[in-house]
């Protein structure tokens, strides 16, 4: 792999030890993956945030770029962690995992990534453009910016993502080169154009594809419905871009003809329904998986306005800070259900402590609650669940 004088100048630890030990991986990966060289990045977003998924170990890396004076030379934002930084007891969290989690977040902020925590950068501040190379960690994000926008990155892990944030470089393969981004097969959906239905259809897809670059046909995706099917596809197979014809801006690039068609219509949906409902009874109602917009926000406010809640359940809306200070108006309806919880979900948050069965209109979250949470799950859309409380 051919490297600038540049490049070679921080491999050699010329820019300090943390920026020494991004190259390292760096360059690695791209050895791995037959990268001929590195690409600049205009941004980076980053997995490994929550103390609940990298654990003492991770924390220990964190500490050790940091003391080496690592610092981003990108836009770089992070993922959800595992609390509310401000409202962690409502979370059922004890104080030794919150001082950790604080740390890690802490650590991050001295590397210079900005530290509102969202699975959404998209609707925030990091906003990639049509073409750009970025290196993004987060499997529904990097979906949805290479496919929604535009960008191109790969499925970055969370230590590789940082490092190329670090850097400024990627290695430049897979997702990064035209004819990687070709479609490999074709949908044909039949689906009712509500959020939930576009959930279904990525689980659906997911299912019966696995991988590879579907070119939709039968939908016209908003930013919501682009998120939630890109979330899908990634967790229910390793779906990482999706072209869906006249909306996203690839669509028209590639010949598609002779392509295997799919259908996916009630059958499908019926089945993707199946498989992510696992339970009748819920404890924990959690909405945000990705994380709710602006526009949900209000939408579900309006929906819950003027009902009561009459059951034990408890209800989170999790969001980002940002975006939650957008609305104050419509996040105090939502409150009085439940609290609206910043940077964190249901997700990366310990709640296998408190919790046995989690309703979610997610079928990402429907997908890593059994696994990663040891939830049972009841998977619906949001006027369904809610009606389980009322």
């Amino acid at each position: 792999m051919h490297l600038t004088r540049e490049e070679e100048s921080v491999l050699d630890g010329e820019k300090g030890a943390g920026a020494q030990k991004a190259m390292e991986l760096v360059v690695a990966l791209g050895k791995i993956y037959g990268a001929d060289s590195l690409i600049d990045i205009t941004s980076a977003h980053l997995s490994g945030a929550s103390y609940k998924t990298i654990g003492d170990g991770g924390l220990k890396y964190l500490e050790d770029m940091a003391a080496g004076g690592a610092k981003v030379s990108v836009m770089s934002t992070l993922n959800p962690v595992g609390m509310d930084r401000n409202r962690w007891k409502e979370m059922h969290i004890g104080p030794d995992f919150a001082s950790k989690q604080l740390r890690i977040i802490e650590l991050y902020g001295s590397m210079g990534v900005r530290t509102t925590c969202s699975c959404t950068p998209y609707v925030g501040g990091n906003m990639p453009s049509l073409g750009d190379h970025i290196a993004w960690a987060e499997s529904s994000a990097l979906s949805f910016a290479n496919s929604y926008i535009g960008a191109r990155t790969n499925r970055e892990g969370g230590p590789g993502a940082l490092a190329a944030a670090i850097v400024g470089k990627t290695a430049n393969y897979g997702l990064h080169l035209d004819d990687n981004r070709a479609p490999t097969v074709v949908i044909e959906a039949d689906i009712d154009g509500s959020v939930f239905s576009h959930s279904l259809l990525g689980q659906a897809v997911g299912m019966a594809i696995g991988g590879g670059i579907p070119y939709f046909r039968g939908i016209t995706p908003g930013v919501e419905e682009a998120k939630t099917l890109a979330a899908a596809m990634a967790a229910s197979g390793s779906v990482a871009m999706f072209h869906v014809e006249d909306v996203t801006p690839e669509h028209g690039n590639h010949d598609i003809s002779g392509l295997d068609v799919i259908s996916i219509g009630k059958e499908e949906l019926r089945a993707a329904y199946d498989r992510l409902n696992t339970s009748d009874d819920v404890q924990l109602i959690a909405l945000g998986c990705p994380h709710l917009t602006e526009k949900e926000i209000r939408e579900i406010a309006a929906f819950l306005k003027g009902k009561v809640k009459r059951k034990d359940v408890e209800i989170w809306f999790c969001t980002s800070a940002e975006i939650r200070d957008r609305c104050p108006e419509d996040v105090a309806v939502l409150e009085g259900f439940g609290p609206v919880l910043a940077d964190t979900c249901m997700v990366v948050a310990p709640i296998e402590g408190a919790f046995r069965n989690t309703g979610t209109n997610s079928a990402k979250a429907g997908n890593y609650l059994p696994t990663l949470c040891c939830q049972k799950v009841m998977c619906r859309d949001i006027a369904a669940l809610m009606g389980a409380v009322m």
